[in-house]
């Protein structure tokens, strides 16, 4: 859209409040909520915020940053009120001296995705993005306690949540993302929704307007949402997939010669998985995350790809849509940062199609059947995952220095504050017996 479309939907919709996104290292949505008054000002790129007071961000003695609001983000919140609306831009973030802010992960993506296109590659993904709904006890806090029993692709009454996911679907097909499917997952209270075929940096965007969508209208149907990885010990944790497709700059499928996988499909998977320890961090970036990425829990264990439809790979080849071709990856978790998360992505697609790596043998039986000790195993614990992304050179220069560095220290000081927290199951195993 135009500023000038903008300014008369604001008008005709008496849209009264700009909320103006941005994300966080983590992956934490924030904004600036203005009023329509300083649209204008917003549109010209003369909103500023304080950069120290987001973590990892600026230091203070250079904090004044800029937000550029990406005008093809434009869109109304269908859930607040009819009078007096309110509506939001996804910004980019740049320094005084009209320099692009480099911690922005927003950025780290644009320029992956650049790289990309000048290597003659239009990367598009499908995310699956899986979540969980919970009831709040009688003081409002969000419980484990939870009344359904349904599973994979069950419906009511077994599925309680139905409703909510309709509400949810419909909101963000109003908001211009078009949703694929729905559907109750396999543990209790857990769901999944899946995106259409989109563009990498508008398929990280989807992510975050979802996240706070699902949070906001599970809210208003008297529950909470949380996309924290595995809340249930005994059951599957929730993941975040990605359906890839690589498509020249005519539209050609780069994935398929002749009906097959081709030489720089093959490529691009060796590129994964190379790197995919490395990156461990930013697609499971949790304590948490590595309670789910377990045998016999449908996540990843071991750095593997599949030729076929094996779900017990760490990325396996679809086949769907007139058998078009694509890549399947399934270790990111619900709680990762979905612009570093993709530019990781992508950056080892690119180094691995340039490179014309070499691609191991597919694994194509059960991997959880039989342990197994000739193919690498993903980290088992998020201290693991630390020590991989500290000794990866390629993951420091796609980041950037100020990244890595913030990102890494959070993580340590997160291993470090696990490991010193008094666990319930300590106080459950040892309190009286010793």
């Amino acid at each position: 859209m135009t500023k000038e479309e903008i300014f008369a939907i604001v008008e005709e919709e008496d849209v009264e409040f700009i909320r103006l996104q941005f994300t966080d290292i983590f992956g934490t949505l924030k904004n600036i909520a203005i009023t329509a008054s300083q649209l204008e000002d917003a549109l010209e790129n003369k909103i500023l915020f304080d950069g120290s007071s987001v973590k990892g961000f600026a230091p203070i003695e250079d904090s004044d940053l800029y937000l550029h609001p990406d005008l093809s983000t434009f869109c109304i919140f269908p859930w607040r009120p009819q009078q007096g609306k309110v509506a939001r831009f996804i910004c980019d973030i740049y320094r005084a001296d009209g320099s692009i802010f480099g911690a922005d992960p927003r950025a780290v993506l644009l320029d992956a995705c650049k790289r990309a296109k000048d290597a003659g590659l239009n990367i598009f993904i499908e995310a699956e993005c899986e979540f969980f709904l919970l009831n709040t006890d009688d003081s409002g806090e969000i419980s484990l306690k939870v009344k359904e029993k349904a599973s994979y692709f069950d419906i009511g009454p077994l599925d309680m949540s139905e409703n909510i996911r309709r509400d949810i679907v419909l909101n963000l097909e109003d908001m211009g993302i078009n949703i694929k499917a729905s559907h109750h997952e396999i543990a209790k209270a857990q769901h999944e929704i899946d995106f259409t075929n989109q563009d990498a940096l508008s398929c990280a965007d989807a992510i975050q307007t979802f996240r706070m969508a699902v949070k906001t209208l599970a809210k208003r149907h008297g529950l909470s949402a949380s996309f924290m990885p595995k809340p249930f010990g005994n059951e599957n944790g929730s993941g975040m997939h990605f359906k890839i497709l690589i498509l020249d700059k005519d539209g050609n499928n780069l994935l398929e010669e002749n009906k097959k996988l081709s030489k720089k499909a093959r490529a691009a998977i060796a590129g994964i998985l190379h790197h995919a320890c490395a990156v461990s961090l930013i697609n499971n970036p949790l304590v948490n995350s590595y309670k789910r990425l377990k045998p016999g829990f449908d996540a990843p264990v071991y750095v593997s790809w599949s030729s076929n439809s094996n779900r017990s790979t760490l990325l396996r080849i679809t086949g769907e849509r007139n058998n078009q071709i694509r890549l399947e990856l399934r270790s990111p978790d619900s709680a990762t940062n979905p612009y570093l998360c993709i530019a990781m992505l992508v950056y080892s697609i690119l180094e691995g199609i340039e490179k014309n790596s070499a691609l191991e043998e597919a694994v194509n039986e059960n991997m959880y059947s039989n342990e197994i000790t000739n193919i690498r195993k993903l980290p088992s614990t998020l201290k693991e995952a630390i020590e991989e992304f500290k000794n990866s050179h390629f993951v420091k220069e796609k980041l950037g220095t100020h990244i890595f560095r913030e990102y890494l220290s959070a993580k340590e000081n997160e291993w470090d504050e696990f490991n010193n927290a008094i666990t319930d199951w300590e106080i459950k195993k040892y309190l009286e017996r010793y």
